[in-house]
């Protein structure tokens, strides 16, 4: 069996005026998270791990956000594609294990919304979808709630 181990990171800054999706899921929040997408930071680093699991560089290289057309765009068709990319070179995704880090909103109520949204992306079953929320127990720019962070781990396979 040939299988490879991917690890993504993620970080973006909470401001005023802009909606805040984390994990395919729209959190009520006073602050929303700054980037060209849409910031969905859980779901950029899934991306960056899958796309590393496979050596294919990373999110910014296949969709930069120097580029018009990535404007404004939904995460959840960046990880949809990037299952593509995987896919082109013969990979299937296995398993993820996430964490993502923030003081408030609190995730927990959040996470089996999550789960399901990202399995129903990747095409596998909520079971191998695993995320974990933590804070930073008010330390650094999380802690001053500055901004969100996560990390993913993926697990994928050559499919034969």
């Amino acid at each position: 069996m040939n299988i490879r181990v991917g690890m993504g990171y993620d970080v973006h800054q909470l401001v005023e005026g802009r909606e805040l999706w984390i994990g395919g899921i729209k959190l009520e929040h006073h602050l929303g998270l700054l980037g060209h997408s849409d910031a969905d930071v859980l779901i950029h680093a899934i991306c960056d791990a899958l796309l590393g699991a496979a050596n294919m560089r990373d999110i910014g290289y296949h969709f930069p956000d120097t580029a018009a057309e990535t404007d404004g765009m939904d995460s959840k068709i960046i990880l949809k594609e990037t299952i593509g990319l995987i896919a082109q070179k013969g990979y299937r995704f296995v398993n993820l294990d996430a964490t993502i880090c923030a003081e408030r909103p609190k995730m927990n109520p959040h996470i089996p919304a999550m789960q399901q949204c990202l399995a129903n992306i990747i095409g596998t079953d909520p079971d191998n979808v695993s995320i974990k929320a933590t804070t930073t127990e008010h330390l650094g720019f999380t802690g001053r709630e500055e901004g969100i962070s996560a990390y993913a781990v993926v697990l994928i396979e050559k499919e034969s």
